[in-house]
């Protein structure tokens, strides 16, 4: 274990209320969604979102470096504790689970690198834990989302705010052992005052 890993484990297991950040990827070769988010104590800040397009007229090889490039500027900027990516879906023909393999592979490596523990999470674990149910949609789960960060931006991508869920996907899993909540909407619902306004 690397020195970055043992100092954030420590911190976990010392102090409950120090802040966490997640970096959550929707993987995609033409776009990649991301969301930042921190957890301090039982609190959710958002942190950035956004998207890392690709032209379809770039290769494959060029699209690759270009979602590791800008991944590792990310975490150079903020400094994540934990990554968490999407899984692939196996619904997919296999030309596509190919090129989202890939997309998966380079941002994995991008996090793996500067040691950063990488979790993941298939689509229908995120809605579950963001929205309450696993068959949820895209807007449903934007919606949550934006509840959840407090956080009104009508113009937010759906790749973007797909990434924010895997982050906050994450953070939920992270406190699961002692929360009496299923999913975030759950304790949304009943802790309205500690949604950001």
């Amino acid at each position: 274990m690397g020195e970055r890993q043992r100092d954030i484990s420590r911190r976990r297991t010392t102090n409950h209320h120090s802040s966490i950040v997640v970096l959550g990827i929707d993987p995609g070769t033409l776009v990649t969604g991301y969301g930042i988010v921190e957890r301090r104590g039982s609190t959710l800040k958002l942190l950035s979102s956004g998207v890392i397009r690709n032209s379809p007229d770039s290769s494959m090889p060029v699209r690759l470096k270009r979602i590791y490039s800008a991944l590792q500027s990310l975490i150079s900027t903020f400094h994540p504790d934990e990554f968490a990516i999407e899984s692939a879906f196996y619904g997919k023909n296999a030309q596509s689970a190919l090129k989202l393999g890939h997309a998966r592979g380079v941002s994995i490596l991008a996090a793996v690198e500067q040691e950063i523990p990488t979790s993941e999470y298939s689509p229908r674990e995120v809605k579950k834990a963001v929205v309450g149910k696993g068959t949820a949609s895209k807007n449903a789960v934007k919606f949550m989302v934006q509840s959840i960060l407090g956080t009104a931006d009508s113009v937010m991508a759906l790749d973007s705010s797909d990434a924010l869920a895997v982050a906050i996907c994450h953070l939920h899993r992270l406190i699961t052992p002692t929360s009496r909540h299923r999913d975030w909407k759950s304790y949304v619902q009943a802790h309205p005052e500690r949604v950001r306004s």
